[in-house]
C-alpha cells in the first residue's frame, strides 16, 4: 500500500500552527503528501513549515475572536473542496479547551476514511483513533500534538530533535536590521490582556538601551501605530508594518533575545532557535504555551486573579500581572541568557 495524503488540521492563529510543526513533520515522516487545513490567521505560519506540501484555508466558525457566522454554503464549499483532495485520513489537532468534533464531522461528511484526534467527549463513528488525555496535566504544547501524531500512526522519526522549526533559507534582512547585534522588542499580541501597556513597554526598551543593547521593535501593518510609539518613548528602530512573516522570521532568527507577550512571534522566535524573554499573562497556562525548546526566562504574575481565565481584556483593574513587571527584570533576563552563553 502507497503512502497516504493526510491532512493536518489546525484552524487557529499563527503560534497554534508553529507549535503543530514537530507533529506535522511526525506525519510527513510516513505520508506520501501532507495538506494543511488552517484559518486565515495561520496559513502563513503553515506556509513556513517543513514537511507541509500544501495550505487549504478556511475560517471555521467554532474557532477565533470573531467567528464567522455558520452557513450552509460555506461549509458545502468545505466538504466539497476536501472531497477534491481525495485524502487518505486527517489529524485533527486543537487545544486544551477546544473540541476536535465540528471538524470531524465536516471531514467525515467529504469522505474522509480514517480522522485521529483528542476528545474526551464521546465520538461516536467521527473518530477512528480516538486519543483521551487528562487535561490537568499540563502538557507543552507541542507534546500534546506530538502525542495525537503518535496515536495516530505516526512517531516522531529518531533523528528529528522535536523542536519547533521553519523552513531555510529565510530572507537577507540586513537592509532593515542594520549592521551589528541586536534585540526584539515584539510589543503587541492576539488579545489585549496578554500584553502590558505602550507605556510599560517604552520602559522596557530605555532600560534596554541603557544597558547597551541595540534594540529594534517588531509588529504587523495593523501593529504600526504601537510599534511607533514604543520605538518613540523608548528610542528604538521601528521595524513595525515592514516585514511579511518570512521577513519577521529572518529578524527574530539575527536577533541575540526576542522579548515578547505570549502572542505568535514569541513562537517563531522559537522557531528560528532564538531565546525568549516572555511577559505571559497567566490567562492560559505558561506550562502549555511558553516558548518551546529555546531558552526562556518567563516573567509576569502567574498566581494573579486572571490566572486560568482565558480572558482578552483583563479582568483585574490595572493589569498587574504584567504591569507590575520592572523594566530592570527584563534587563537582567536578557543579561541571564547572553551569560549563558545561549544568544547570540
Amino acid at each position: 500500500m502507497s503512502a497516504p495524503h493526510v491532512l493536518a488540521v489546525r484552524l487557529d492563529a499563527m503560534g497554534d500552527v508553529l507549535v503543530c510543526g514537530p507533529a506535522i513533520r511526525a506525519l510527513a515522516a510516513g505520508a506520501r503528501t501532507v495538506t494543511a487545513l488552517v484559518g486565515p490567521a495561520g496559513s502563513g505560519a503553515a506556509n513556513l513549515l517543513p514537511g507541509v506540501d500544501a495550505v487549504v484555508e478556511w475560517d471555521a466558525p467554532w474557532v477565533g475572536f470573531a467567528p464567522a457566522p455558520v452557513t450552509a454554503e460555506a461549509v458545502r464549499e468545505l466538504i466539497e473542496h476536501v472531497a477534491g483532495l481525495r485524502v487518505d485520513e486527517a489529524v485533527v489537532f486543537t487545544s486544551f479547551h477546544q473540541s476536535s468534533l465540528p471538524t470531524a464531522l465536516l471531514l467525515r461528511l467529504a469522505g474522509v476514511r480514517r480522522i485521529s484526534a483528542i476528545s474526551n467527549d464521546y465520538p461516536g463513528s467521527l473518530l477512528d483513533a480516538r486519543h483521551r488525555v487528562d487535561e490537568r496535566r499540563h502538557v507543552p504544547e507541542p507534546l500534546r500534538a506530538l502525542e495525537l501524531a503518535a496515536v495516530a500512526g505516526y512517531p516522531l522519526p529518531a533523528d528529528d530533535d522535536g523542536a519547533l522549526a521553519v523552513r531555510r533559507p529565510l530572507p537577507d534582512v540586513r537592509a532593515q536590521t542594520g549592521e551589528g547585534p541586536y534585540v526584539v522588542v515584539h510589543p503587541v499580541a492576539s488579545v489585549p490582556a496578554r500584553s502590558p501597556s505602550v507605556h510599560t513597554w517604552g520602559r522596557i526598551v530605555r532600560a534596554l538601551r541603557a544597558a547597551g543593547h541595540r534594540v529594534l521593535v517588531t509588529g504587523s501593518s495593523a501593529d504600526a501605530p504601537t510599534t511607533a510609539r514604543v520605538a518613540e518613548l523608548g528610542g528604538a528602530g521601528d521595524l513595525g508594518g515592514r516585514t511579511d512573516l518570512p521577513r519577521l522570521a529572518a529578524v527574530l532568527a539575527q536577533a541575540r533575545v526576542v522579548i515578547a507577550p505570549n502572542t505568535g512571534p514569541a513562537h517563531l522566535a522559537a522557531a528560528v532557535g532564538t531565546p525568549v524573554v516572555s511577559l505571559f499573562a497567566p490567562v492560559v497556562p505558561a506550562e502549555r504555551w511558553a516558548p518551546y525548546g529555546v531558552p526562556t526566562v518567563v516573567l509576569g504574575d502567574r498566581n494573579a486573579a486572571c490566572a486560568g481565565t482565558r480572558a482578552r481584556h483583563c479582568p483585574v483593574p490595572g493589569h498587574p500581572c504584567l504591569e507590575s513587571v520592572e523594566a530592570e527584570d527584563v534587563v537582567v533576563a536578557v543579561d541571564e541568557l547572553l551569560v549563558k552563553g545561549s544568544a547570540r
